[in-house]
C-alpha cells in the first residue's frame, strides 16, 4: 500500500519523493521544552517523517519527540502545521514497517500444566 507522493520541500523550491505508508495508529508527541505530551493519530508514515491529526499548537521547526508503537522514541521537528494536522520530520530515518508489526503475542491465562490437548472423541466421525 506504499505510494510515492511528491512533497514540496518548504523553502527549497524542490520536490522530493518519499514512500508514504497510509495507516491509522496512535502516537505520543512530546514537547522537548516542557515535556508535555499529546496523543495524536498518525495518518501516514515514511522513513523520514509523518503526518498526524493534531489540534495542539506547535511552532514550525519546534523540537519534539515522538513515541511510535514498534519503533520507540524518535526525535524530530515540526515541518508544517495546519488547523487539525501536523507534519513532522524525523532527525534520523526509521523503518516504518516496524510500526505495522504486532507488538506482542497473545498469551493464554491458563498455566501450561493445566491445558488440555485437543483430542478426538471416539465414535465421532469427522469428514
Amino acid at each position: 500500500m506504499e505510494q510515492p507522493i511528491k512533497i514540496h520541500a518548504a523553502g527549497k523550491g524542490q520536490n522530493r519523493e518519499a514512500a508514504r505508508d497510509s495507516l491509522f495508529l496512535t502516537a505520543v508527541v512530546k514537547r522537548l521544552a516542557d515535556r508535555s505530551e499529546r496523543t495524536v493519530r498518525v495518518r501516514n508514515l515514511s522513513a523520514g517523517g509523518m503526518m498526524a491529526d493534531c489540534t495542539e499548537i506547535f511552532a514550525r521547526d519546534e523540537a519534539i519527540s515522538i513515541i511510535l508503537r514498534g519503533v520507540g522514541e524518535v526525535s524530530g521537528r515540526v515541518a508544517w502545521r495546519s488547523i487539525d494536522k501536523i507534519g513532522i520530520t524525523f532527525d534520523n530515518q526509521i523503518d516504518p514497517k516496524r510500526a505495522r508489526k504486532p507488538v506482542g503475542t497473545a498469551k493464554s491465562d491458563v498455566p501450561q500444566h493445566i491445558r488440555v490437548a485437543q483430542v478426538r472423541r471416539p465414535g465421532l466421525k469427522i469428514d
